[in-house]
């Protein structure tokens, strides 16, 4: 029996501070917990409390949707940002996507998602709307860099990685994410994603950043996506943990008389 958490982070909170939450005595009965994500922090955060077995399962890239595209005119701009307004997210979307279009007038920036009002942008932001997944090639790979911005539960917690990391990889466009734990065991800074951790370091890499030099971390990422981070490549992870559960669960088999 196993239970798949898809928000670890906010599932461990809610338990930790509440003694009398009724799924604490639920999880010393499973055999296997997997997570969304989260690492060595929510492993020992799920032990802590009885788990049998904890183990993360990240998001991936899937090479026959993920790939590189032509660019689109609706989508170009020094920098672009897809993802829906949150109230976990707003705050961090303030600060390392509004602030940098403000000290970069002459920029222009792109932004997708729904939830968001144009009213309240800064003058140089264009706001797109929803962006569907058949467009999401195209989104990331027409401005010159597209931006990740983790969730506020999911940076706190670390190596949580967002279906937007390895999309963007996928499609060998430059990645700019913001700083978070566990960062460097998907991808490397410098070299395969750009990292800042506020939004003077953000402005600094839009600054610095030649085709020359965004295409290099493009193929990079693309290339560490399709070797190590598929989702054929999870789903081998997850068959693993499930046979590897199964054998420590299984009662020694006793030899029947006579065969």
């Amino acid at each position: 029996m196993v239970f798949w958490d898809v928000d670890a982070a906010a599932t461990l909170a809610r338990v930790n501070g509440d003694p009398d939450d009724p799924f604490r005595a639920c999880i010393p009965e499973y055999d296997l917990v997997f997570t969304y994500g989260g690492g060595p922090p929510v492993i020992a955060g799920y032990e802590a409390l009885g788990a049998r077995g904890c183990v993360p399962i990240y998001n991936a890239v899937d090479p026959d949707v993920h790939r590189p595209a032509r660019p689109d005119p609706r989508f170009a701009g020094s920098l672009g940002f897809l993802g829906n307004r949150l109230p976990d997210r707003e705050e961090r979307v303030q600060k390392l996507f509004f602030q940098v279009a403000r000290a970069l007038p002459d920029h222009e920036f792109v932004l997708g998602g729904n939830g968001w009002d144009p009213a309240e942008l800064p003058p140089n932001v264009r706001w797109v709307g929803h962006v569907y997944t058949a467009d999401h090639n195209a989104f990331n790979c027409t401005p010159r860099a597209v931006l990740n911005i983790a969730r506020e539960s999911m940076a706190a917690v670390g190596w949580s990685p967002a279906t937007r990391v390895f999309e963007a990889a996928g499609a060998a466009a430059c990645l700019l994410t913001d700083a978070w734990e566990g960062l460097d065991d998907f991808f490397y800074p410098g070299e395969e994603v750009l990292v800042a951790d506020d939004a003077d370091a953000i402005v600094e890499h839009l600054g610095s950043l030649d085709d020359r030099r965004r295409r290099g971390i493009g193929l990079a990422a693309r290339w560490r996506a399709l070797n190590e981070h598929t989702y054929a490549q999870r789903a081998e992870r997850v068959e693993a943990a499930l046979a590897l559960s199964g054998r420590e669960q299984r009662p020694p088999q006793r030899r029947e008389e006579g065969l």
